[in-house]
């Protein structure tokens, strides 16, 4: 399966990239090793954002949702 990725996020500290799209979840990775993946929405992400402290991400569905994510 080909993913769509619409929205790529880095986080303040440089460590962490979130990436989201339209046929795969949220997926977060460190040096070019995928560490977790955010399962959720119900429709594809088109887009997300690192808070100013890197402790939570958010993201934005096509499914008209806005979810909030605790990372630490």
């Amino acid at each position: 399966m080909k993913v769509i990725v619409l929205s790529v996020a880095l986080s303040p500290d440089g460590n962490t990239l979130a990436s989201a799209g339209m046929n795969s979840p949220i997926c977060l990775w460190a040096h070019k090793r995928l560490i977790r993946t955010l399962k959720g929405h119900t429709e594809g992400v088109e887009s997300v954002s690192f808070s100013p402290e890197g402790d939570m991400l958010a993201s934005g569905g096509s499914d008209g949702t806005v979810l909030l994510w605790k990372l630490k």
